[in-house]
């Protein structure tokens, strides 16, 4: 077992992905768990609790929610939201859209988001991430290396871009950068 310490963890966040966590906290809080509370509480009406299925689990969903209510209270605490676009739209950073040019001609497109934020189907990775780490700072048209697992891999930087691109899965949502 390795004694290396795990690298530090940036706890950024995009501020789409911020209204996502909100929203979360929003619909557990103000939906979901008032609905499980009255089927709890119609549950418990129907007389032995021990051997009631309904409110054994509606009692276990209820701490599920709660638990998670606590840590997307935490979680919106620690993160810090990256609201504004780089002085340079060119260079690669934090909420950047990228489309990368392997050796064989094939294009891969990424987003660098924040740990909450993943979604792999939509190519969102985290700005923690090898392939992350390896283009931040690095400009288009500048030809990069970068160590992933797998081993060595070269990309060419074909284009980075701050407002939703066309070919982003997700692209009904809108970014949300502050302008100046």
């Amino acid at each position: 077992m390795s004694t290396q310490p795990l690298p530090r963890r940036a706890h950024l966040i995009t501020p789409e992905g911020e209204q996502a966590l909100k929203d979360e906290h929003d619909f557990l809080w103000r939906t979901e768990r008032p609905r499980v509370t009255q089927q709890v509480s119609d549950a418990a009406k129907l007389g032995d609790r021990s051997e009631n299925a309904e409110y054994i689990y509606g009692k276990k969903r209820l701490r599920q929610i709660d638990s998670r209510l606590r840590f997307l209270r935490k979680r919106l605490e620690q993160v810090t939201v990256v609201e504004r676009r780089p002085d340079n739209p060119q260079k690669v950073y934090f909420g950047a859209w990228i489309v990368l040019e392997d050796e064989d001609g094939a294009l891969h497109r990424y987003r660098i988001v924040g740990e909450d934020e993943i979604d792999l189907p939509r190519g969102y990775i985290s700005v923690d991430a090898p392939l992350a780490r390896g283009l931040l700072g690095k400009s288009v048209g500048d030809d990069v290396s970068v160590r992933l697992p797998k081993g060595e891999v070269e990309y060419y930087i074909e284009s980075v871009n701050y407002d939703v691109p066309d070919w982003d899965p997700g692209r009904q949502t809108q970014s949300r950068w502050v302008e100046d």
